[in-house]
């Protein structure tokens, strides 16, 4: 069963689950596990995905319960008009603060289109929420530094928290395409266990039908309990 958190006559939004991919596809044909069809069968009705989150994300899922009520929302999702998203991640190393990220992004080799533009632009904001170490020996150093951070993606690009971490040198852990393999490797064997560390924190947008604003959030999973034990800022022999 899904955890649903908004549902009326147009929209039914969903707490994903991480690890669990929004529909079917031939890129992944060993999953079994798909949002679209569990809320299909849970609430007895058709659904369409209005946006998406990879599979490893989990938090906010909307998908509207009309083709038409799709194709409203997946405009504003493109435009970005109306909508503010809240993500939680954790990263490696000591991002600054706060900051923006200006910088374009290439589309994906399966995102490209004749009639599109090839490089996108794309902002993120972020705001560092904490510091902390894990005990994992990198190179000359004796641990390895973390923080969780907010971040606010002022653009929808394809993969774009993920790439921009990766830009200012503070992959988001557990991210197998842009992170490290061996490292994610090592902090899934000391804290336990293997994801992605990105979550869809919060939206916020306006009713598509009705026009009120709706500030949906999905509360952070039990797993992110786990960095609690490391949350203490280590001494400066840290990479």
């Amino acid at each position: 069963m899904l955890d649903i958190l908004y549902l009326d006559d147009y929209l039914a939004i969903v707490h994903k689950p991480a690890g669990w991919l929004v529909h079917r596809t031939p890129l992944d044909k060993g999953e079994t596990r798909f949002v679209l069809q569990t809320l299909r069968d849970q609430i007895g009705q058709h659904v369409w995905p209005v946006h998406r989150l990879d599979k490893g994300t989990s938090g906010v899922l909307v998908f509207a319960l009309s083709a038409e009520v799709a194709r409203t929302l997946g405009l504003a999702f493109e435009t970005g008009e109306g909508l503010h998203k809240i993500y939680r991640a954790v990263v490696r190393g000591w991002p600054a603060d706060e900051g923006l990220i200006d910088h374009p992004l290439k589309r994906m080799p399966d995102d490209m289109r004749s009639e599109r533009e090839e490089i996108q632009p794309a902002q993120t904001r972020y705001s560092t929420l904490r510091r902390g170490a894990l005990p994992i020996a990198q190179g000359e150093f004796t641990s390895l530094r973390w923080a969780e951070v907010a971040l606010q993606p002022m653009t929808g690009r394809r993969h774009q928290l993920r790439r921009h971490m990766k830009h200012i040198a503070h992959p988001i852990l557990g991210d197998a395409t842009h992170g490290k393999g061996p490292l994610n490797r090592a902090v899934a064997d000391l804290i336990g266990l293997q994801r992605l560390w990105l979550h869809a924190q919060s939206l916020q947008l306006n009713h598509p039908v009705s026009g009120q604003p709706l500030v949906i959030d999905a509360p952070l999973p039990d797993e992110w309990t786990l960095w609690d034990a490391f949350r203490k800022c280590p001494s400066a022999g840290s990479d």
